[in-house]
């Protein structure tokens, strides 16, 4: 700020001097030398750094941590080292009195203030344990363990993530980088209350998923673990494992594009491999991130040359998939590998199976992620041809309408329309046949049936690998039109009504063009049947094949 400052001093004191004016003039203009240099280096982006490691804690029902406190303090010399991280201020916060709960929510609005420009470096670290603990709400919900957390007290005295991630959020960089050493499965830097981890230990399911959690833009949020599993120490390393191999990389290690920079994502895959080696695959680092550009976070060295070309992919629809350049593995996503330029042929498999296939040119110092491969490799229009069943959904519809009868069905599906994510579906229907009415009293009375439907939705889609799920609300269209030809009556009835529902379908993509596709709806309406007005619903099930073009 001083160069800054001493600038704009010098240009209001020279508007302030007089000068001399031609006759009549209102004004004048003065010239003004500023220097370049020091304007250049007052507006220039700055790298900063707050970097929490918690060893000792006040409760002593938290196990004191052996090297959470190193681990910040070697991190900090890595990133204040002038030939790797070269950051211009690294905060380090271990002493007792630093580590409470409000002190470090009071370092992130004091960062908030200092990283004031969108190109500022800021990284955030913590190393410390983590626990889970249910709030005022009865939501279960994760916790920094704080210097001053009362294991008693967990919601009301520990750093919920939430609002870690909060502060974490409303900095003003878009150039951020959060490592959590820590973990919350119960056991290594975590522990949970007994009454928690006794009431865990009967969920089958929804502790061990990890959870869904957005990140903001072109920020990246780094975990030393997944979720439900153990971040741990080691002796031998004298670190937290994933923060030593953290470290290890900015040494230039981690540089695998070769452009004389280690990038966050650089750092992160190097740690994450070393980590799930080291552990023989107990513990598997995972990254939130939502934006990679072409200026990334670069957190050791400088760029002085045009890199490798780079293929990656953070996305978690492509988590466990194996990346394929010309036929050899490279590495499996979550994660980057850097390839030789020139034309190459890029795969996305899975065991057997091939979710893509791309034959692309790719240029030195490229970055593409995957996701653009995929966008253009696989189309998002299909229309598939389906059969099933059309049937009310109440009885006395059943008896007195129409009984459940079978439709043929044509669906179009375009996905990520009108924006990522959602899908517009337009369906199809009809049936005609002969049916019986079992009306009491008295003997089935047969007629002759024609059913067209149309339907509008706009669903949100889940996509994993081949999988697609999806579900949304529905707007159809129904005609039912009935023809009797018997003693007491001979004609025709018939209806039409339009009305909301609900919609639901699989996809399952047996190729690149191919797939299976099942769907069903569920709309409710009224109708005025011989004189009388009922609330029906209505309801469709089928199944078929579909052709992407």
């Amino acid at each position: 700020m001083r160069p800054l400052v001493v600038t704009l001093l010098a240009v209001l004191a020279a508007c302030a001097s007089p000068a001399p004016l031609e006759k009549g003039g209102k004004g004048g203009l003065v010239s003004v030398r500023v220097d370049e240099q020091a304007l250049a280096e007052a507006y220039a982006p700055r790298r900063l750094a707050l970097l929490v490691g918690i060893s000792r804690f006040k409760d002593p029902q938290w196990r004191n941590l052996r090297y959470a406190a190193k681990d910040a303090e070697d991190l900090a010399t890595a990133l204040r080292d002038p030939t790797r991280g070269h950051f211009d201020r690294v905060r380090v916060l271990t002493r007792p009195e630093e580590t409470t709960r409000s002190s470090i929510l009071a370092a992130l609005r004091q960062l908030e203030q200092e990283a004031t420009r969108p190109d500022d470096v800021v990284v955030v670290y913590f190393s410390a344990h983590g626990t889970l603990a249910r709030n005022e709400q009865g939501e279960l919900k994760r916790y920094l363990v704080t210097t001053d957390a009362s294991y008693r007290n967990i919601a009301g005295t520990a750093l919920s993530m939430d609002a870690l991630k909060a502060g974490f959020d409303g900095l003003p960089s878009r150039r951020r980088l959060m490592v959590l050493a820590t973990c919350h499965s119960g056991s290594g830097k975590s522990l949970l209350p007994r009454e928690l981890a006794a009431e865990l230990e009967g969920i089958k399911s929804g502790f061990y998923a990890r959870p869904i959690e957005e990140s903001s833009r072109a920020s990246m949020v780094f975990a030393a673990c997944d979720w439900g599993e153990t971040a741990r120490e080691d002796e031998s390393l004298r670190n937290d494992i994933y923060t030593h191999f953290l470290i290890d990389g900015l040494t230039g290690a981690a540089d695998r594009n070769v452009d004389g920079a280690v990038t966050a994502t650089e750092a992160h895959d190097y740690a994450r491999r070393h980590t799930y080696a080291f552990t023989e695959g107990r513990q598997r680092p995972s990254a939130e991130i939502v934006e990679v550009g072409a200026d990334p976070v670069v957190l050791s060295g400088r760029i002085d040359r045009m890199g490798r070309p780079e293929l990656y992919s953070y996305n978690p629809r492509l988590d466990g998939f194996t990346l394929k350049v010309d036929g050899e593995e490279r590495t499996e996503l979550p994660g980057g590998a850097a390839v030789p330029p020139g034309r190459r042929t890029v795969e996305l498999t899975k065991g057997d199976a091939v979710l893509m296939r791309q034959v692309v040119d790719i240029t030195t110092g490229e970055r593409l992620p995957l996701e653009r491969l995929l966008s253009g490799a696989f189309p998002r229009r299909s229309l598939a041809v389906l059969g099933g069943m059309f049937s009310f959904v109440d009885a006395r519809s059943r008896n007195e309408l129409l009984p459940p009868s079978p439709e043929l069905a044509v669906v179009l599906r375009l996905e990520d329309q009108p924006m990522e994510n959602l899908g517009l579906v337009v369906d199809a229907s009809g049936s005609q046949g002969r049916r019986l009415l079992s009306l009491v009293p008295g003997a089935p009375v047969p007629f002759h049936y024609t059913t067209l439907s149309l339907g509008a939705s706009v669903p949100y889609m889940w996509r994993r690998g081949q999988l697609t799920l999806y579900a949304g609300p529905r707007v159809a269209a129904l005609y039912l039109r009935r023809s009797f030809e018997t003693e007491a009556f001979t004609g025709a009835q018939e209806y039409f009504t339009v009305s909301p529902g609900v919609v639901g379908g699989v996809v399952w993509r047996m190729g690149e063009r191919l797939e299976l596709m099942s769907q069903m709806q569920l709309t409710l309406t009224y109708v005025v049947v011989d004189g009388q007005g009922q609330a029906v619903g209505f309801s469709g099930g089928w199944a078929g094949v579909g052709y992407r073009f």
